[in-house]
């Protein structure tokens, strides 16, 4: 370590995140007051101090070489599984299997999993940067991110689960895997949310049956369609081993991509709660439902709309002082946000976001290190896909997911995750000319 490594730190991308965690706290402040003037929250307090210790563990742990995580990565990463496991295994509750509860605070022990898996995906794949074989790092790459994965979405956490998949296809593109491989990956994905959502769209927006979408519903046929679609895959691999035809590839990539999006389609409508089933509903149509799970979307909407241009002003805001908005200084933070800042505060949130992924671009782009040049991918899918979603769902374009705007909703678990991604981000580049 060294203290003279502090001029070395790159204030570019450290910046906005101190902006960020500053409004962040602003406007937590703000929407625990209500329409009287009266603070009924003390949550911002909680946010200061979070906030403080994240900053200055960040420029500690930024003094020390990240490299030092590379030989301990797997250890890492296996720790950081056991109080995903415990969570998971000692409660059943709603939302409590999510929690490692210490007195009165809890941690959500998903958020910091995120940057285990993406130190050991780094190491896996700088190792293998010579390996010409896309197919087999393909697979160890998604093992790695498949088991901590299954574990969220089975709490269920469908909203952070997601957020593995986003890493995983920014780390494999990042380093070299086959398109096809990203590809595959994406139109499972794309597959598997039409194939749940489907349904759900017929019996509670439609609301009379579509038959060809009885193969969704129902196990017999699925299984049928299933089976027939392994029989293609099947006789399609037998043809290309035999004839070398690439047109038999292609269609046992298609048929294995149709069969793994019907499958996770049907295990995600067993294992996603009714409340969780209901926000992709109301997604679709919030006003299938307007005061009860359409609630939270159509108030979001109705703060940013008034918002204008320029806002209504700090503290001025009527969706929050007069709670109609829940879960505002979490999910809905940039809805208070967008509020009280108007179109043009938006566009400053937008603004910072957009700098801190373009600096983890740079440091991608200048960095001798492979294992800090993936790294730093996966930092950027990890904040983009967050910033996607979260404002996204505030909007209405993206279905409700709980996950966090990072740096500015309320949390600690968030915060430090955040914060844990800039400190590696920050050590990277101190040392980017390195080998």
């Amino acid at each position: 370590m060294n203290i003279k490594d502090i001029i070395k730190i790159d204030f570019l991308i450290l910046l906005p995140v101190l902006v960020l965690l500053v409004l962040g706290i602003l406007f937590i402040y703000s929407s625990g007051i209500t329409s009287a003037g009266i603070q009924v929250s003390r949550e911002y307090i909680r946010q200061i101090i979070w906030a403080s210790v994240g900053l200055i563990i960040t420029i500690a742990i930024a003094l020390i070489n990240y490299r030092k995580f590379y030989n301990f990565s797997l250890y890492i990463y296996l720790a950081s599984l056991v109080p995903l496991m415990y969570t998971f295994i000692t409660s059943r509750a709603a939302q409590a299997a999510r929690w490692l509860r210490i007195g009165s605070f809890g941690i959500q022990a998903s958020e910091f999993v995120k940057i285990t898996v993406i130190i050991l995906l780094a190491r896996y794949l700088a190792d293998t940067e010579r390996n010409n074989d896309s197919f087999s790092r393909f697979i160890v790459s998604c093992l790695i991110v498949i088991l901590p994965m299954s574990i969220v979405i089975a709490q269920p956490d469908l909203g952070t689960s997601l957020v593995y998949i986003a890493i995983l296809v920014t780390m494999i593109f990042a380093a070299g895997v086959s398109m096809r491989y990203v590809a595959f990956l994406g139109l499972i994905f794309i597959l598997s949310a039409v194939f749940l959502v489907l349904p759900l769209w017929q019996s509670h927006i439609l609301r009379r049956p579509v038959p060809f979408l009885t193969v969704l519903t129902n196990p017999g046929i699925l299984l049928i369609v299933i089976l027939f679609l392994v029989l293609i895959i099947t006789i399609a691999l037998f043809g290309y081993i035999k004839f070398k035809k690439k047109y038999f590839y292609w269609i046992a990539y298609a048929s294995v991509i149709f069969v793994i999006s019907l499958g996770v389609s049907y295990a995600g409508r067993a294992v996603l709660r009714n409340y969780q089933l209901m926000r992709l509903i109301v997604f679709l149509d919030p006003n299938v439902d307007p005061r009860g799970a359409g609630w939270n979307i159509i108030q979001s909407i109705t703060a940013i709309g008034a918002g204008g241009l320029t806002g209504r002003g700090y503290l001025q805001g009527t969706q929050s002082h007069y709670r109609f908005l829940p879960e505002q200084s979490t999910d809905f933070i940039f809805s208070i946000y967008s509020e009280e800042a108007g179109f043009l505060g938006g566009l400053v949130v937008f603004a910072l976001y957009l700098l801190i992924n373009f600096r983890l671009l740079i440091i991608m782009k200048t960095t001798t290190d492979t294992f800090a040049k993936y790294i730093c991918a996966g930092l950027a899918g990890m904040f983009s896909f967050h910033f996607i979603i979260n404002v996204g769902m505030t909007m209405g374009i993206m279905p409700i997911t709980g996950l966090p705007l990072m740096f500015m909703s309320y949390g600690g678990s968030s915060v430090f995750t955040g914060m844990a991604g800039i400190c590696l981000a920050l050590s990277i580049y101190i040392r980017r000319y390195n080998r």
